[in-house]
């Protein structure tokens, strides 16, 4: 352990239960990857746009190639997690998402300093983009998803749950907030001030209150007190990424997942676009993200309530059965239906790809190496999210509409669903102590 649990303060001396505190830092986590997510970086689109000198497709594509690249090195990440813990990776991770932060605030001086050609623009917006994406969307997401797991076993699904609330909030508010700092103080300010919020403030917090687990700070999970844990349940089996792997039941929760990620990513990306090629307005297709939060808010609320004492396979058909809804609402959106089945489909999948999300893995391979397998999952979740603007866009090109594209997701999600229900899916047993 780099860092002695006692320091600056010992977790066990709190006359609460110290799994609380983690929550918070879990919760911020997600909330500080902002500026490596896409809603957050899609603010600074038109500046970088204009001091760039950039077309809009080229920034895209520097978008689209800075979150490939991100997604070959997620499996390491997760591997230094399984190594170093939390406690080093998440302030580490904060940091240097917030050093990436204020290097876009640099590239244009950097650009008027050395006069190069334009692919020299756009490596060093690349470069950018890659760095935002591996440590925001990435690293610090899943270090901060991954820091919870082992403080609560009995509620674990609840407590991810409501985590998942304030997370949805925040990043339904950011961009709005991020708009608001940009026409207030600059763009290159708004990026100070972000890179200062998750580069410094929240690392220096995390690393004093952080702590891994609870087994290193002679606490029980669940805040259990030891008289009460011998009939608990104990997760002491985990199995590495090599043998998950080999497993169907990683790949059809990896494959759903990043399912989600492609259509969800290009639905968002798109937006505009797919609703005025159903003859609806943009201010239809902006307001069609508030009865989706309110849809996927609802089903993760309600999912995380029951998932504790339930098999996860039924959430992962529901979820892709959702999907499927929210596909046919997409398929007929210029119907006066489609509109509503869209939003409460893709609504309702989204508040339950939380819950699966958070859970699927360390229930299936236990906690010793869940960073590493969780890391290797989020990375085909981050190279699909990368593909289906682009995906989309071809299709409209190639095939002619969106609606083409979102015919053929259709297929798959039919596929992945009916893969959910003939593969067995059998959870790790908890062992009592």
């Amino acid at each position: 352990m780099l860092i002695p649990v006692s320091w600056p303060f010992d977790p066990k001396k709190t006359p609460f239960f110290y799994g609380w505190v983690i929550w918070i830092f879990s919760t911020l986590g997600f909330l500080l990857s902002v500026p490596g997510q896409t809603m957050g970086m899609a603010v600074f689109t038109d500046q970088f746009i204009e001091i760039f000198s950039l077309s809009r497709t080229e920034l895209s594509m520097a978008y689209l190639f800075g979150t490939i690249g991100s997604a070959f090195f997620l499996t390491r990440a997760g591997r230094w997690f399984d190594l170093y813990g939390g406690r080093i990776m998440i302030p580490l991770s904060a940091f240097a998402l917030g050093v990436m932060v204020f290097y876009f605030s640099t590239v244009d001086e950097v650009l008027s300093v050395i006069q190069g050609p334009s692919w020299v623009t756009f490596c060093l917006v690349l470069f950018g983009f890659f760095g935002v994406r591996f440590f925001g969307q990435g690293v610090l997401t899943s270090c901060s998803r991954n820091l919870l797991l082992p403080w609560f076993v009995k509620r674990r699904g609840l407590v991810s749950g409501i985590r998942n609330v304030f997370t949805s909030f925040g990043f339904s508010i950011a961009p709005l907030g991020i708009a608001g700092l940009i026409a207030f103080f600059g763009w290159r300010e708004t990026l100070w001030f972000m890179a200062i919020v998750v580069g410094l403030v929240f690392p220096a917090l995390a690393l004093i209150f952080i702590r891994d687990d609870p087994a290193s700070c002679g606490l029980l999970p669940d805040g259990e007190n030891p008289s009460e844990s011998e009939n608990s349940p104990r997760e002491l089996i985990s199995l590495g990424l090599s043998e998950a792997r080999r497993s169907p039941v990683f790949w059809i929760y990896s494959l759903s997942l990043g399912m989600h990620a492609l259509f969800g990513t290009a639905l968002t990306f798109h937006v505009v676009a797919i609703f005025s090629e159903s003859g609806l307005s943009r201010d239809v297709a902006l307001g069609y993200f508030l009865p989706v939060a309110v849809f996927s808010t609802s089903a993760n609320l309600l999912a995380s309530w029951f998932v504790d004492n339930a098999k996860l396979k039924p959430f992962l058909i529901l979820m892709l059965g959702s999907f499927i809804l929210g596909s046919f609402g997409f398929i007929n959106l210029d119907a006066g239906s489609g509109y509503w089945i869209l939003a409460a489909g893709f609504g309702m999948g989204g508040g339950l790809w939380g819950v699966v999300s958070n859970l699927a893995f360390i229930r299936f391979f236990g906690p010793g190496h869940v960073g590493e397998v969780s890391g290797f999952s989020t990375s085909i979740s981050v190279f699909a999210s990368a593909l289906g603007p682009f995906v989309f866009s071809l299709a409209v090109d190639v095939l002619g509409s969106y609606v083409a594209a979102a015919k053929i997701c259709l297929l798959v999600l039919f596929l992945l669903l009916f893969l959910a229900l003939i593969i067995p899916q059998r959870e790790l047993k908890l062992s009592s102590k």
